[in-house]
């Protein structure tokens, strides 16, 4: 991939979006492309830190697992999001692993470097603040979901966050861009694959998600929050 090319993807990432062209060359001259296949591995849960990821396409399953094999996934991220958050602020090795689920072309940038820009252009580095206090606020939510609301409820807040952060409006609805199994949906808030398939049966019988012909779930948000905020 050319320079031009890599300055052009950069550019739609949030991140980057408000950079001078002096700036985000800078941090071209220091990036790298990879294309990833399904089911490959940018990272392993234990290697060590080296390199932060930009999506460019693609999608990427974080996930964390304990010594008994268990599986919590942490996010599923797309085109122009970063992974992982953590990697500016902590020396070592990597907190989780991430799994490719589509082909993805990734934007590659060696956190070394990457720290050496920042000091260069504090005003990325107050972005990188804000994008990490998002990512605080939403596992912040999360953790409220889990003490304050019952399964049912927490798998209704998890549809309704996928359809912001993993879904494109179809009319009404609001279409999944990633396929979830009913056992990824299951890790991603620490319940079993049967009681999710039992609650989503009970939202087909409603209405209120569907599958179209390509197997991804079509939901309508609005009739989701009466489940929970009525």
């Amino acid at each position: 991939m050319t320079n031009s090319w890599v300055f052009e993807r950069l550019r739609s990432v949030p991140l980057f979006r408000e950079l001078s062209d002096e700036e985000l060359t800078s941090i071209v001259a220091i990036s790298q492309v990879r294309t990833y296949q399904p089911k490959s591995y940018v990272f392993m849960q234990g290697d060590m830190l080296e390199n932060v990821y930009f999506i460019h396409s693609g999608t990427i399953k974080i996930y964390k697992t304990d010594r008994n094999g268990k599986e919590q996934i942490v996010s599923i991220l797309q085109n122009g999001e970063m992974f992982p958050h953590t990697g500016f602020f902590c020396k070592g090795s990597y907190p989780a692993h991430a799994e490719v689920m589509e082909e993805s072309t990734l934007i590659v940038i060696p956190i070394k470097d990457f720290e050496e820009t920042l000091m260069l252009f504090p005003v990325l580095s107050i972005k990188l603040f804000r994008v990490m206090s998002e990512k605080i606020i939403d596992l912040q939510n999360r953790l409220e979901e889990q003490i304050l609301h019952n399964t049912y409820e927490q798998i209704v807040l998890l549809l309704l966050r996928l359809t912001k952060t993993n879904a494109l409006p179809q009319g009404k609805l609001y279409r999944l861009t990633t396929h979830l199994t009913n056992r990824e949906l299951a890790n991603m808030i620490g319940t079993s694959r049967e009681t999710v398939s039992r609650t989503l049966n009970q939202m087909k019988r409603k209405g209120i998600i569907l599958v179209d012909d390509d197997g991804y779930y079509l939901v309508d948000a609005e009739q989701l929050e009466k489940e929970i905020f009525m």
